[in-house]
């Protein structure tokens, strides 16, 4: 299996770059952030490498790091999600955005790769959220309200003051942020007034 390519760029397509090494041409299919970060025709590149074997073809994808792919096994994972779909995500997100995403259970942001609709950015949500707090940089006090608000753990005052600044035209990471960040300056006593207070203050800073 190949793991990883360094070579000389041959040439490029539409989602395919085409690397010489040793003159035979790899054509490797990545991520459009991937391609666009790539040197010109001519010039060396390095990818880390996921190799398909199948009965009709042998592919290969490429990625700027051995994290990025990782991410793409990850995506490979869930359900309804091809290698087509995994790489249009991370063409839009990096690593470190896409787990902090699936973290905070914001489909909004995933559903912004092509391909990915409402349904399949749930899926992305619930069947990796237990594995992207590791790889995010969201404040884990976030996340896990994010966790109790979807699985109707939060409580009753919490959960209203996030209603009630989503109502306000705030997004619901905003306002879990907002709320989460009221909650340690109120403490867990505080009711749902208190939280709506304090979080559009945070909202202002």
């Amino acid at each position: 299996m190949i793991g990883k390519l360094r070579g000389v760029v041959d040439s490029y397509g539409e989602d395919w770059v085409v690397v010489d090494v040793g003159g035979v041409g790899y054509q490797v299919h990545c991520p459009a952030r991937t391609l666009q970060a790539l040197p010109a025709v001519g010039e060396t590149a390095t990818l880390s490498i996921e190799t398909y074997v199948r009965e009709d073809a042998i592919r290969l994808y490429g990625f700027a790091g051995d994290v990025e792919r990782e991410w793409f096994r990850l995506l490979m994972t869930v359900q309804s999600v091809g290698a087509r779909v995994a790489l249009a995500i991370l063409g839009v997100l990096k690593p470190g955005d896409l787990a902090t995403a699936i973290a905070l259970q914001d489909k909004a942001t995933l559903a912004r790769a092509p391909g990915v609709g409402k349904k399949v950015a749930e899926r992305i949500v619930a069947e990796l959220r237990d594995k992207a707090p590791a790889y995010s940089s969201a404040d884990p006090a976030v996340v896990n309200l994010q966790a109790d608000l979807a699985d109707r753990r939060a409580p009753t005052a919490v959960a209203e003051a996030v209603s009630a600044l989503v109502n306000l035209g705030y997004a619901q990471i905003q306002a879990s942020a907002a709320v989460a960040a009221a909650t340690r300056s109120a403490g867990e006593g505080a009711n749902t007034e208190m939280l709506i207070r304090l979080g559009l203050r945070e909202l202002a800073r």
